[in-house]
Protein backbone atom coordinates (compact mmCIF):
# COMPACT_ATOMS: atom_id res chain seq x y z
CA UNK A 1 0.00 0.00 0.00
CA UNK A 2 1.00 3.63 -0.58
CA UNK A 3 0.84 6.29 2.11
CA UNK A 4 -1.60 9.19 1.65
CA UNK A 5 -0.88 12.85 2.34
CA UNK A 6 -3.91 15.05 3.05
CA UNK A 7 -3.67 18.48 1.42
CA UNK A 8 -5.77 21.57 2.01
CA UNK A 9 -7.66 22.77 -1.08
CA UNK A 10 -7.20 26.34 0.17
CA UNK A 11 -3.39 25.99 -0.21
CA UNK A 12 -2.97 25.30 -3.96
CA UNK A 13 0.80 25.90 -4.01
CA UNK A 14 1.25 23.18 -1.38
CA UNK A 15 -1.04 20.85 -3.31
CA UNK A 16 1.00 21.46 -6.46
CA UNK A 17 4.23 20.66 -4.66
CA UNK A 18 2.83 17.45 -3.17
CA UNK A 19 1.33 16.37 -6.49
CA UNK A 20 4.62 17.00 -8.30
CA UNK A 21 6.36 14.71 -5.81
CA UNK A 22 3.72 12.02 -6.32
CA UNK A 23 3.97 12.27 -10.12
CA UNK A 24 7.73 11.78 -9.87
CA UNK A 25 7.15 8.72 -7.64
CA UNK A 26 8.95 10.45 -4.79
CA UNK A 27 6.03 11.14 -2.54
CA UNK A 28 2.83 9.68 -1.12
CA UNK A 29 -0.51 9.72 -2.91
CA UNK A 30 -2.30 13.07 -2.70
CA UNK A 31 -5.82 13.50 -1.35
CA UNK A 32 -7.18 17.05 -1.31
CA UNK A 33 -9.68 18.02 1.37
CA UNK A 34 -11.83 21.14 1.56
CA UNK A 35 -13.53 22.74 4.56
CA UNK A 36 -16.55 20.45 4.25
CA UNK A 37 -14.39 17.32 4.31
CA UNK A 38 -12.46 18.64 7.29
CA UNK A 39 -15.71 19.11 9.18
CA UNK A 40 -16.67 15.52 8.38
CA UNK A 41 -13.36 14.30 9.80
CA UNK A 42 -13.90 16.40 12.91
CA UNK A 43 -17.34 14.80 13.25
CA UNK A 44 -15.81 11.34 13.33
CA UNK A 45 -15.21 10.30 9.72
CA UNK A 46 -11.97 8.33 9.36
CA UNK A 47 -9.78 9.83 6.61
CA UNK A 48 -7.87 7.58 4.22
CA UNK A 49 -4.29 6.95 5.24
CA UNK A 50 -3.37 4.33 2.62
CA UNK A 51 -3.98 3.89 -1.09
CA UNK A 52 -3.34 1.03 -3.53
CA UNK A 53 0.28 0.66 -4.65
CA UNK A 54 1.17 3.00 -7.49
CA UNK A 55 -1.50 5.58 -6.67
CA UNK A 56 -0.47 9.22 -7.15
CA UNK A 57 -3.84 10.90 -6.67
CA UNK A 58 -7.13 10.10 -4.94
CA UNK A 59 -10.29 11.90 -6.03
CA UNK A 60 -13.36 11.68 -3.83
CA UNK A 61 -16.53 12.39 -5.74
CA UNK A 62 -19.11 14.76 -4.33
CA UNK A 63 -21.99 12.36 -4.92
CA UNK A 64 -24.41 14.76 -6.64
CA UNK A 65 -27.12 12.13 -6.76
CA UNK A 66 -25.57 8.85 -5.66
CA UNK A 67 -23.10 7.23 -3.30
CA UNK A 68 -19.71 9.02 -3.13
CA UNK A 69 -16.66 7.07 -4.24
CA UNK A 70 -12.88 7.36 -4.06
CA UNK A 71 -11.07 7.04 -7.40
CA UNK A 72 -7.43 5.93 -7.45
CA UNK A 73 -5.26 7.34 -10.26
CA UNK A 74 -1.67 6.36 -11.02
CA UNK A 75 1.13 8.70 -12.07
CA UNK A 76 1.22 6.95 -15.44
CA UNK A 77 -2.51 7.58 -16.01
CA UNK A 78 -2.25 11.24 -15.07
CA UNK A 79 0.79 11.77 -17.28
CA UNK A 80 -0.95 10.06 -20.20
CA UNK A 81 -3.89 12.43 -19.72
CA UNK A 82 -1.65 15.51 -19.77
CA UNK A 83 0.30 14.26 -22.78
CA UNK A 84 -2.82 13.62 -24.86
CA UNK A 85 -4.35 16.96 -23.84
CA UNK A 86 -1.27 18.94 -24.88
CA UNK A 87 -0.99 16.96 -28.11
CA UNK A 88 -4.52 18.02 -29.06
CA UNK A 89 -4.15 21.62 -27.89
CA UNK A 90 -0.94 22.29 -29.80
CA UNK A 91 1.71 21.77 -27.15
CA UNK A 92 2.48 22.32 -23.46
CA UNK A 93 1.83 25.71 -21.95
CA UNK A 94 1.07 27.70 -18.83
CA UNK A 95 -2.22 27.00 -17.03
CA UNK A 96 -4.50 29.18 -14.93
CA UNK A 97 -6.24 27.36 -12.08
CA UNK A 98 -9.87 28.51 -11.70
CA UNK A 99 -11.51 25.26 -10.51
CA UNK A 100 -11.64 23.57 -7.08
CA UNK A 101 -8.84 21.13 -6.34
CA UNK A 102 -11.23 18.61 -4.84
CA UNK A 103 -12.32 17.79 -8.41
CA UNK A 104 -10.36 16.13 -11.19
CA UNK A 105 -10.73 19.15 -13.49
CA UNK A 106 -8.84 21.33 -11.01
CA UNK A 107 -6.18 18.73 -10.31
CA UNK A 108 -5.74 18.15 -14.06
CA UNK A 109 -4.62 21.76 -14.40
CA UNK A 110 -1.85 21.04 -11.88
CA UNK A 111 -0.90 17.77 -13.58
CA UNK A 112 -0.59 19.50 -16.95
CA UNK A 113 1.43 22.29 -15.37
CA UNK A 114 3.83 19.76 -13.88
CA UNK A 115 4.20 17.97 -17.20
CA UNK A 116 4.76 21.32 -18.97
CA UNK A 117 7.46 22.28 -16.50
CA UNK A 118 5.63 25.55 -15.80
CA UNK A 119 4.28 27.21 -12.68
CA UNK A 120 0.50 27.57 -12.85
CA UNK A 121 -1.19 30.88 -12.13
CA UNK A 122 -3.33 30.59 -8.99
CA UNK A 123 -6.41 32.72 -8.51
CA UNK A 124 -6.93 34.15 -5.01
CA UNK A 125 -8.93 31.92 -2.68
CA UNK A 126 -12.67 32.44 -2.32
CA UNK A 127 -15.71 32.19 -4.59
CA UNK A 128 -15.12 32.53 -8.32
CA UNK A 129 -15.13 36.14 -9.48
CA UNK A 130 -15.05 37.00 -13.19
CA UNK A 131 -13.06 40.21 -12.76
CA UNK A 132 -10.43 38.45 -10.67
CA UNK A 133 -10.26 35.69 -13.27
CA UNK A 134 -9.66 38.16 -16.08
CA UNK A 135 -7.00 39.94 -14.04
CA UNK A 136 -5.28 36.58 -13.49
CA UNK A 137 -5.36 35.90 -17.23
CA UNK A 138 -3.55 39.19 -17.82
CA UNK A 139 -0.78 38.03 -15.47
CA UNK A 140 0.02 34.92 -17.51
CA UNK A 141 3.42 34.94 -19.23
CA UNK A 142 3.63 31.58 -21.04
CA UNK A 143 4.02 31.33 -24.81
CA UNK A 144 0.92 29.16 -24.81
CA UNK A 145 -1.84 29.82 -22.27
CA UNK A 146 -4.69 27.61 -21.13
CA UNK A 147 -7.40 27.42 -18.52
CA UNK A 148 -10.41 25.24 -17.66
CA UNK A 149 -13.88 26.40 -16.57
CA UNK A 150 -17.39 25.08 -16.09
CA UNK A 151 -20.24 26.66 -18.08
CA UNK A 152 -21.54 28.86 -15.26
CA UNK A 153 -18.05 30.39 -14.86
CA UNK A 154 -17.78 30.97 -18.60
CA UNK A 155 -21.11 32.79 -18.60
CA UNK A 156 -19.92 35.16 -15.87
CA UNK A 157 -16.61 35.78 -17.63
CA UNK A 158 -18.35 36.59 -20.92
CA UNK A 159 -20.72 39.01 -19.19
CA UNK A 160 -17.71 40.86 -17.79
CA UNK A 161 -15.66 40.76 -20.99
CA UNK A 162 -18.49 41.94 -23.23
CA UNK A 163 -18.43 45.33 -21.50
CA UNK A 164 -14.68 45.61 -21.04
CA UNK A 165 -12.49 45.86 -24.14
CA UNK A 166 -9.24 45.42 -22.20
CA UNK A 167 -10.55 42.33 -20.41
CA UNK A 168 -11.77 40.86 -23.69
CA UNK A 169 -8.38 41.33 -25.32
CA UNK A 170 -6.79 39.57 -22.35
CA UNK A 171 -9.28 36.71 -22.65
CA UNK A 172 -8.44 36.31 -26.32
CA UNK A 173 -4.79 35.64 -25.44
CA UNK A 174 -5.79 32.22 -24.11
CA UNK A 175 -4.99 29.50 -26.63
CA UNK A 176 -7.81 27.35 -25.26
CA UNK A 177 -10.53 27.56 -22.63
CA UNK A 178 -11.54 24.02 -21.74
CA UNK A 179 -15.20 23.69 -20.76
CA UNK A 180 -16.42 20.60 -18.94
CA UNK A 181 -18.36 19.33 -15.98
CA UNK A 182 -21.70 19.56 -17.76
CA UNK A 183 -23.15 20.25 -21.20
CA UNK A 184 -22.37 23.62 -22.75
CA UNK A 185 -25.49 25.32 -24.06
CA UNK A 186 -25.20 26.20 -27.78
CA UNK A 187 -26.07 29.86 -27.22
CA UNK A 188 -23.28 30.24 -24.65
CA UNK A 189 -20.76 28.67 -26.99
CA UNK A 190 -21.93 30.96 -29.80
CA UNK A 191 -21.47 34.01 -27.55
CA UNK A 192 -17.93 32.94 -26.76
CA UNK A 193 -17.05 32.27 -30.39
CA UNK A 194 -18.53 35.60 -31.47
CA UNK A 195 -16.14 37.31 -29.04
CA UNK A 196 -13.16 35.37 -30.38
CA UNK A 197 -12.77 33.17 -27.29
CA UNK A 198 -11.26 29.77 -28.14
CA UNK A 199 -13.61 27.24 -26.54
CA UNK A 200 -12.88 23.50 -26.34
CA UNK A 201 -15.62 21.31 -24.87
CA UNK A 202 -14.42 18.29 -22.94
CA UNK A 203 -15.94 14.98 -21.90
CA UNK A 204 -14.48 12.81 -19.18
CA UNK A 205 -14.54 12.09 -15.47
CA UNK A 206 -12.37 11.31 -12.49
CA UNK A 207 -12.18 7.74 -13.81
CA UNK A 208 -10.52 8.97 -17.05
CA UNK A 209 -8.14 11.41 -15.29
CA UNK A 210 -10.30 14.26 -16.57
CA UNK A 211 -11.33 15.11 -20.11
CA UNK A 212 -10.51 12.38 -22.63
CA UNK A 213 -12.70 13.58 -25.53
CA UNK A 214 -12.34 17.14 -26.86
CA UNK A 215 -15.04 18.63 -29.08
CA UNK A 216 -16.41 15.13 -29.57
CA UNK A 217 -13.13 13.59 -30.78
CA UNK A 218 -11.22 11.15 -28.53
CA UNK A 219 -7.71 12.21 -27.55
CA UNK A 220 -4.53 10.39 -28.51
CA UNK A 221 -4.65 6.81 -27.23
CA UNK A 222 -8.32 7.00 -26.22
CA UNK A 223 -10.76 4.48 -27.70
CA UNK A 224 -14.51 4.98 -27.44
CA UNK A 225 -17.24 2.47 -28.19
CA UNK A 226 -21.02 2.49 -27.80
CA UNK A 227 -22.51 -0.64 -26.24
CA UNK A 228 -24.95 -2.15 -28.71
CA UNK A 229 -27.42 -3.35 -26.08
CA UNK A 230 -27.67 -0.20 -23.97
CA UNK A 231 -26.14 2.69 -25.91
CA UNK A 232 -23.67 3.22 -23.04
CA UNK A 233 -20.39 5.03 -23.74
CA UNK A 234 -17.39 2.77 -23.08
CA UNK A 235 -13.84 4.13 -22.84
CA UNK A 236 -10.48 2.39 -23.01
CA UNK A 237 -7.36 4.50 -22.49
CA UNK A 238 -4.01 4.61 -20.67
CA UNK A 239 -5.43 7.35 -18.41
CA UNK A 240 -8.05 5.14 -16.75
CA UNK A 241 -8.24 4.88 -12.98
CA UNK A 242 -7.11 1.66 -11.36
CA UNK A 243 -9.98 1.15 -8.92
CA UNK A 244 -12.49 2.53 -6.46
CA UNK A 245 -10.76 2.33 -3.12
CA UNK A 246 -12.48 -0.08 -0.75
CA UNK A 247 -15.19 -1.05 -3.25
CA UNK A 248 -14.20 -4.16 -5.20
CA UNK A 249 -17.71 -4.79 -6.51
CA UNK A 250 -18.07 -1.32 -8.00
CA UNK A 251 -14.57 -1.60 -9.46
CA UNK A 252 -15.32 -4.91 -11.21
CA UNK A 253 -18.69 -3.64 -12.45
CA UNK A 254 -17.27 -0.41 -13.85
CA UNK A 255 -13.84 -1.44 -15.17
CA UNK A 256 -14.40 -4.57 -17.23
CA UNK A 257 -11.64 -6.56 -18.92
CA UNK A 258 -12.49 -7.69 -22.44
CA UNK A 259 -9.84 -9.69 -24.33
CA UNK A 260 -7.08 -8.17 -22.25
CA UNK A 261 -8.34 -4.59 -22.62
CA UNK A 262 -9.98 -2.71 -19.73
CA UNK A 263 -13.10 -0.77 -20.66
CA UNK A 264 -14.61 1.86 -18.40
CA UNK A 265 -18.41 1.76 -18.33
CA UNK A 266 -19.28 5.43 -18.02
CA UNK A 267 -22.99 5.20 -17.25
CA UNK A 268 -23.55 7.79 -20.00
CA UNK A 269 -25.56 7.28 -23.17
CA UNK A 270 -24.16 8.45 -26.47
CA UNK A 271 -23.73 8.00 -30.20
CA UNK A 272 -20.55 7.75 -32.26
CA UNK A 273 -20.71 8.82 -35.88
CA UNK A 274 -17.67 9.27 -38.14
CA UNK A 275 -15.45 9.24 -35.06
CA UNK A 276 -17.35 12.04 -33.30
CA UNK A 277 -18.97 11.33 -29.93
CA UNK A 278 -22.28 12.90 -28.94
CA UNK A 279 -23.19 12.54 -25.27
CA UNK A 280 -26.93 12.15 -24.81
CA UNK A 281 -27.05 12.13 -21.02
CA UNK A 282 -26.95 9.75 -18.10
CA UNK A 283 -28.44 6.32 -18.51
CA UNK A 284 -29.79 6.68 -14.98
CA UNK A 285 -31.74 9.73 -16.14
CA UNK A 286 -34.31 7.22 -17.33
CA UNK A 287 -36.74 6.64 -14.46
CA UNK A 288 -39.55 4.12 -14.06
CA UNK A 289 -42.76 5.79 -12.96
CA UNK A 290 -45.81 3.62 -12.47
CA UNK A 291 -44.08 0.86 -14.42
CA UNK A 292 -43.39 3.10 -17.42
CA UNK A 293 -40.01 4.55 -18.41
CA UNK A 294 -39.51 8.32 -18.67
CA UNK A 295 -36.37 9.90 -20.14
CA UNK A 296 -35.76 13.00 -18.02
CA UNK A 297 -33.37 14.40 -20.62
CA UNK A 298 -36.14 14.23 -23.22
CA UNK A 299 -38.49 16.06 -20.84
CA UNK A 300 -35.81 18.66 -20.16
CA UNK A 301 -35.30 19.22 -23.88
CA UNK A 302 -38.99 20.03 -24.29
CA UNK A 303 -38.97 22.45 -21.35
CA UNK A 304 -35.84 24.26 -22.52
CA UNK A 305 -37.51 24.97 -25.85
CA UNK A 306 -40.05 27.18 -24.05
CA UNK A 307 -39.41 30.91 -23.68
CA UNK A 308 -37.74 31.84 -20.35
CA UNK A 309 -36.94 28.18 -19.63
CA UNK A 310 -33.58 27.72 -21.38
CA UNK A 311 -31.84 27.01 -18.05
CA UNK A 312 -34.57 24.80 -16.57
CA UNK A 313 -33.72 21.44 -15.04
CA UNK A 314 -35.84 18.32 -14.84
CA UNK A 315 -35.28 16.00 -11.89
CA UNK A 316 -37.32 13.28 -10.20
CA UNK A 317 -38.99 13.30 -6.80
CA UNK A 318 -40.80 10.63 -4.76
CA UNK A 319 -44.48 10.01 -5.36
CA UNK A 320 -46.69 7.82 -3.15
CA UNK A 321 -48.72 6.52 -6.09
CA UNK A 322 -46.24 6.32 -8.96
CA UNK A 323 -42.99 5.75 -7.05
CA UNK A 324 -41.25 8.69 -8.69
CA UNK A 325 -42.39 11.52 -10.97
CA UNK A 326 -40.58 14.22 -12.96
CA UNK A 327 -40.30 17.71 -11.49
CA UNK A 328 -39.39 20.88 -13.37
CA UNK A 329 -37.28 23.63 -11.77
CA UNK A 330 -37.13 26.98 -13.57
CA UNK A 331 -34.50 29.48 -12.35
CA UNK A 332 -34.62 33.25 -12.59
CA UNK A 333 -38.38 33.50 -13.16
CA UNK A 334 -41.04 34.60 -10.69
CA UNK A 335 -43.79 32.09 -9.97
CA UNK A 336 -46.03 32.03 -13.03
CA UNK A 337 -49.17 29.89 -13.20
CA UNK A 338 -49.57 30.51 -16.92
CA UNK A 339 -46.00 29.39 -17.65
CA UNK A 340 -46.47 26.34 -15.42
CA UNK A 341 -49.54 25.34 -17.42
CA UNK A 342 -47.67 25.84 -20.69
CA UNK A 343 -44.80 23.66 -19.52
CA UNK A 344 -47.20 20.93 -18.42
CA UNK A 345 -49.18 21.03 -21.66
CA UNK A 346 -46.14 20.99 -23.95
CA UNK A 347 -44.58 18.03 -22.13
CA UNK A 348 -47.83 16.08 -22.42
CA UNK A 349 -48.24 17.02 -26.08
CA UNK A 350 -44.70 15.99 -26.92
CA UNK A 351 -44.12 12.94 -24.68
CA UNK A 352 -47.50 11.84 -23.38
CA UNK A 353 -49.24 12.15 -20.03
CA UNK A 354 -46.85 9.69 -18.39
CA UNK A 355 -44.09 12.33 -18.63
CA UNK A 356 -46.19 15.09 -17.05
CA UNK A 357 -44.37 16.71 -14.10
CA UNK A 358 -45.67 16.33 -10.59
CA UNK A 359 -44.65 19.91 -9.92
CA UNK A 360 -43.28 22.94 -11.77
CA UNK A 361 -41.46 25.21 -9.37
CA UNK A 362 -39.53 28.44 -9.64
CA UNK A 363 -36.28 29.39 -7.93
CA UNK A 364 -34.02 32.46 -7.96
CA UNK A 365 -31.00 30.47 -9.13
CA UNK A 366 -29.86 26.86 -9.35
CA UNK A 367 -27.90 25.77 -6.26
CA UNK A 368 -24.52 24.42 -7.30
CA UNK A 369 -21.69 22.36 -5.92
CA UNK A 370 -18.22 23.91 -5.79
CA UNK A 371 -17.51 22.19 -9.13
CA UNK A 372 -20.23 24.30 -10.75
CA UNK A 373 -22.52 21.32 -11.30
CA UNK A 374 -26.14 21.61 -10.15
CA UNK A 375 -26.69 20.33 -6.61
CA UNK A 376 -29.30 17.70 -7.48
CA UNK A 377 -29.91 16.60 -3.89
CA UNK A 378 -30.77 20.13 -2.80
CA UNK A 379 -32.92 20.66 -5.90
CA UNK A 380 -34.82 17.42 -5.32
CA UNK A 381 -35.52 18.35 -1.71
CA UNK A 382 -36.69 21.80 -2.79
CA UNK A 383 -38.97 20.46 -5.53
CA UNK A 384 -40.42 17.83 -3.21
CA UNK A 385 -41.27 20.55 -0.69
CA UNK A 386 -43.27 22.46 -3.34
CA UNK A 387 -45.71 19.70 -4.20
Amino acid sequence: MTAVVLCDAAAPQQVFAALSEALNNNGPAVLVRDARASRMVAAGETPLTEAPDGTALLIQTSGTSGKPKTVALSAAALRASALSAHERLGGPGQWLLALPLTYIAGMSVLVRSNESGTEPVFMPSGPFDARTFLQSVSEMTGDRRYTALVPVQLARVLEEAEDNTEALESLRTLDAVLIGGQALEPDLRERAQALGVKIVTTYGSSETSGGCVYDGVPLLGVNVEIAEDSGEILVSAPQLATEYVGDNQRTSDTFQNRNGVVWYHTGDAGTLENGVLTVLGRLDRVITSGGLKIDLDAVEKVVRGISDCSQALVIHIPDSEWGVRPAVVVPGVDEDAELSAQIYDEIVAELGRVAAPKVVCFIDEIPRLSSGKPDLLTLSAYAASQK
